[in-house]
């Protein structure tokens, strides 16, 4: 806090100062639990710009300040941070010596929304920048509902009487169709005896005849015979 107030009294004091802070975006919006990059630029630039730079950022949210980054004449000082984003920030170095302070946050909740501020200074020159930041609440997905144990088991069952009747239809057919093929056969030897026999009949008729033919004919010839 009281390198806050400092900072505050140098950059005060500064009225024409040539450093100047500005966002590269004036808001920001994002889902619980992403990840977002905040960034401010800052002119001039020099090579022993960066060994003598104060950098403060801060969250203003609900009457509550909380400390987001703290540089110390080039050097960070990480015990500064507030609780609240106690390692959940990260600082570009390679980018902050281009001009640029890049401060990805991680795992952002709600309660991270709200103003964010950030101050440069050099000797007593000095300018700050501020954006917002807005976190909604993240969206329940639906998950894909998994079939339940006992679901496996009664397809199977399910597949097994299925067969199961595809075999006694199977089954019933090819008896059927036994069945069937013997009734012919029976018919057919049936058939076959019935025209023997008539034949048989036929022949056995006109043989009789024949014979009784034959014995009147012999009576007519031979009449003493009759009494014989």
């Amino acid at each position: 806090m009281i390198c806050r107030i400092l900072l505050l009294i140098s950059l005060t004091s500064c009225v024409s100062g040539t450093l100047v802070v500005k966002v590269t975006q004036t808001s920001y919006q994002a889902e619980e639990n992403d990840n977002i990059t905040l960034e401010w630029m800052f002119t001039p630039r020099t090579d022993s710009f960066y060994t003598s730079l104060f950098i403060y950022c801060e969250m203003l949210a609900d009457d509550k300040i909380s400390t987001l980054y703290h540089v110390h004449e080039g050097v960070e000082v990480p015990e500064s941070a507030d609780e609240h984003f106690a390692g959940r920030v990260q600082c570009d170095k390679d980018a902050l010596r281009e001009g640029r302070i890049r401060l990805n946050v991680s795992r952002l909740r709600t309660d991270d929304s709200g103003q964010y501020d950030c101050e440069v200074s050099r000797n007593d020159d000095g300018s700050a920048g501020r954006c917002r930041l807005k976190v909604t609440a993240a969206v329940d997905q639906p998950k894909p509902q998994k079939p339940a144990d006992g679901s496996k088991p009664q397809s199977r069952g399910r597949i097994g009487l299925y067969v199961g009747l595809l075999l006694t239809l199977a089954a019933t057919a090819t008896a059927v169709l036994c069945t069937f093929s013997a009734g012919l056969a029976f018919v057919f030897r049936l058939h076959s005896k019935s025209t023997n026999n008539k034949k048989y009949k036929s022949c056995f008729s006109e043989n009789n005849t024949c014979m009784m033919k034959f014995s009147l004919n012999c009576k007519r010839l031979f009449p003493d015979d009759t009494a014989v």
